[in-house]
């Protein structure tokens, strides 16, 4: 037997399954941290907060033709998360018809969509096409989106009953 088997038949049976403990626990600490978006919702949100589309308000993506704060003052709570707003109009509008605003799919990426997986988009990537508002989760999927949108909304659509009625509300 070699002198490294002697030590190790040496060394208490716990030891190993403490070493391994820590090696597993290790490992955890170096999976990126999540930012914090839910995606086990029907509206992608921030779990934290409870704030859809990270408080931006959609409606000035339509308004604006950019992604803007919204403020505390202005909130309206729909699909179980909260909206914000940069003025009153703005949650008024959403309000009489916040299927016009909200960001389709519940602001899951319909690349993603398409290919039947839930996977967050971000408010920072977005388009509009056809009065809807679309979120992407990279750069990459916002570029083909933009190439062929019809045939992934058409996937997507064929495919988001199936993945929403596995989200919660």
């Amino acid at each position: 037997m070699t002198s490294a088997r002697r030590q190790r038949k040496s060394l208490p049976a716990g030891i190993f399954l403490c070493l391994g403990a820590a090696v597993c626990f290790g490992s955890l600490l170096l999976v990126p941290a999540s930012s914090g978006a839910s995606t086990t919702t029907k509206v992608v949100s921030d779990w934290r907060t409870g704030l859809a589309i990270d408080g931006i308000d959609p409606v000035a993506y339509f308004t604006d033709g950019q992604p803007l704060m919204g403020k505390p003052d202005f909130e309206f709570r729909h699909e179980g998360v909260i909206w914000r707003f940069r003025n009153d109009g703005n949650r008024a509008a959403f309000a009489q018809n916040p299927d016009v605003y909200m960001p389709r799919y519940g602001g899951y990426d319909p690349v993603a969509v398409a290919r039947g997986v839930a996977v967050a988009g971000n408010p920072l990537l977005w388009a509009v096409s056809r009065q809807r508002l679309y979120l992407f989760f990279s750069n990459a999927a916002r570029s083909q989106f933009a190439i062929n949108s019809d045939k992934i909304v058409a996937d997507a659509e064929a495919k988001w009953p199936g993945i929403s009625g596995n989200l919660t509300r």
